[in-house]
């Protein structure tokens, strides 16, 4: 009886202590500094070797912005209190193991990561650094399919990099007015090199 007692005890010690140390950290929001009215955002910078695809990335990041509403968007750095910065790091365009009938390849996945940071230009500090934001899209090919299939969800390469760009552009605005941990970078490990 004493070492059911001594056991039921030792049970409930652990509970204690197990339940007392699961609470979830979650950090202070760090939200975008009181000073900061307006931003400029400089054009996208492309180290990749897939063509013009910078100012179409810009313009979604821009009209985000502007719907946004919140911070207004001002033509020179000159005129910024925040410079948002955003450099296009990998392209990736993967076929996934799906075939059509003729042995088609018919799915992609298109894969991009960007670095993006905000400058506190009035204080010449870096607020903060996404190294590896993410955008990913997973469609089916409209261009390569024959005349008579029907499949309705395809699209183009095109029109899956216009949906990167909105779901990126999201991210982007996001964390400049939500701050630290509203968006997170993927891991450096998951990156290929």
């Amino acid at each position: 009886m004493k070492k059911i007692i001594v056991n039921i005890y030792i049970v409930l010690v652990f509970c204690i202590f197990f339940t007392s140390c699961t609470s979830i950290y979650t950090p202070a929001d760090q939200i975008i500094p009181e000073h900061i009215k307006n931003i400029y955002i400089q054009p996208v910078i492309n180290a990749t070797n897939q063509f013009g695809i910078e100012s179409s990335f810009t313009n979604y990041i821009i009209d985000e912005f502007m719907m946004d509403g919140r911070l207004s968007i001002v033509n020179s750095p000159n005129e910024a209190d925040a410079i948002v910065t955003v450099t296009v790091k990998r392209y990736m365009l993967e076929p996934l193991p799906i075939y059509d009938v003729n042995g088609v390849i018919e799915q992609y996945k298109l894969w991009v990561i960007a670095s993006v940071s905000l400058l506190d230009k009035d204080n010449n500090i870096s607020l903060w650094t996404e190294p590896n934001l993410e955008g990913i899209q997973i469609y089916r090919d409209t261009t390569r399919r024959q005349s008579g299939d029907s499949f309705g969800d395809g699209m183009t390469e095109e029109d899956a990099r216009q949906l990167v760009w909105a779901k990126m552009s999201r991210n982007i605005v996001r964390r400049v007015i939500k701050g630290f941990g509203s968006v997170t970078s993927i891991s450096s490990k998951k990156v290929p090199s």
